[in-house]
């Protein structure tokens, strides 16, 4: 009962050791908000630079994305913690680019974006596969976890 001595129980300790997962929402981004481009810059602000290839910049990717209609992102609290890049091929979906911001890793938002978008590659009756640079062991591990074949971009 040491602990009562702070005026905490101990599941309250406990609990507020784990992270906790957030509700959030997967959306296609077509026409961001000034909010949208502020949280989206913030998120690819947090990336390694490898995961910017072959773009030059955050900002290239995030105009590139917006242009082709193939940026998708998890929204929390009217604010976007996470996105991703989805293109959506004839033969098989693919997901790349996949970054959440810093303050929130570890809550499952990458999961949840993977996840919404497993969901809908299999309503489209399209398979799923991962792209990123070649040689990233992030990337091998993500695909190791999730079972989804790897492609280079």
């Amino acid at each position: 009962m040491r602990w009562r001595r702070f005026g905490v129980s101990l599941p309250a300790l406990l609990l507020s050791r784990r992270k906790v997962a957030m509700p959030v929402y997967v959306e296609s981004v077509t026409q961001p908000s000034p909010q949208d481009l502020t949280d989206l810059a913030k998120i690819y602000a947090d990336a390694p630079e490898w995961l910017l290839t072959p773009y030059d910049s955050a900002e290239a990717l995030i105009e590139a994305a917006l242009a082709d209609g193939s940026l998708i992102a998890g929204r929390f609290n009217d604010r976007l913690l996470g996105a991703a890049l989805l293109r959506r091929g004839d033969e098989a979906w693919r997901l790349s680019h996949l970054c959440v911001r810093k303050v929130t890793r570890k809550r499952g938002v990458g999961r949840r974006l993977l996840e919404e978008t497993q969901r809908l590659a299999s309503e489209a009756g399209k398979p799923l596969r991962l792209a990123a640079p070649a040689g990233h062991l992030e990337a091998s591990a993500l695909a190791a976890r999730t079972h989804l074949p790897l492609d280079s971009l």
